[in-house]
């Protein structure tokens, strides 16, 4: 990536004009913000969750005064990595939830994407999910609940929760994706020891514990036809 200095970007507040240089800017600060988180990943992946905005900025190929001038902090960059994670995410959880056979598979599958993305990198993970500083802007926790409300549609999908329940989904997605973020994070500081689970095993172990509780409440309410072989693994 080329490098980019403050004399060569217009200035951020710039008033809007009607040759439409002011539309311009916007597409090129949004295109240059989406290459600084994407920078901003590539750097922690490599150099660890406590990366330096110094670190971050080498890796954009730019000086880390043009790194805050598009981010306001750190946080701000967390954020904005958060984001480039849950988007990636989407695709995945979409494809994992169209290919599932039944709601429990569908089930498996997304905890399955979410234990990936921690598996792929845990540096990115950690970065995504840990606060940066008590003042920072972005406060702790708008990764979590991002995911949160991608996996509330597919459950919403596949489990068929209605009117009689229409929070459902919203409130078992927000937390299993706690429930699956503790068991992520203990996965990651024990996968090395001898016993420990595959990333396969677990995500089977938390789908049945899983599904043994709200998930399978839902189907039974739901459901209007006669139960299938996948109701049979209930205990």
């Amino acid at each position: 990536m080329s490098q980019v200095t403050p004399a060569t970007e217009p200035d951020q507040d710039a008033v809007p004009t009607p040759d439409g240089r002011s539309a311009r800017w916007d597409a090129h600060r949004n295109r240059r913000r989406t290459d600084l988180a994407r920078a901003a990943r590539k750097a922690v992946h490599r150099h660890g969750p406590e990366v330096s905005m110094d670190e971050i900025a080498a890796t954009a190929g730019t000086s880390k005064s043009i790194v805050y001038r598009y981010f306001t902090d750190k946080a701000g960059l967390q954020r904005a990595v958060g984001e480039l994670v849950v988007a990636q995410m989407h695709d995945e959880l979409d494809r994992a939830v169209r290919a599932a056979g039944t709601p429990r598979d569908a089930l498996r599958s997304m905890i399955d994407v979410y234990l990936g993305m921690v598996e792929h990198s845990p540096h990115v993970y950690h970065f995504v999910t840990s606060p940066v500083s008590q003042d920072a802007s972005v406060p702790l926790g708008h990764f979590l609940d991002a995911v949160a409300g991608l996996i509330a549609e597919p459950v919403a999908r596949v489990l068929g929760t209605g009117p009689a329940h229409p929070m459902g989904a919203e409130v078992w997605a927000a937390g299993a994706v706690g429930f699956v973020r503790g068991a992520g994070d203990w996965w990651l500081d024990h996968h090395d020891e001898p016993d420990a689970p595959t990333r396969t095993e677990l995500a089977e172990r938390l789908t049945t514990w899983l599904w043994a509780g709200p998930v399978s409440s839902f189907t039974r309410r739901d459901r209007t036809t006669p139960p299938s072989l996948d109701d049979e693994e209930q205990p």
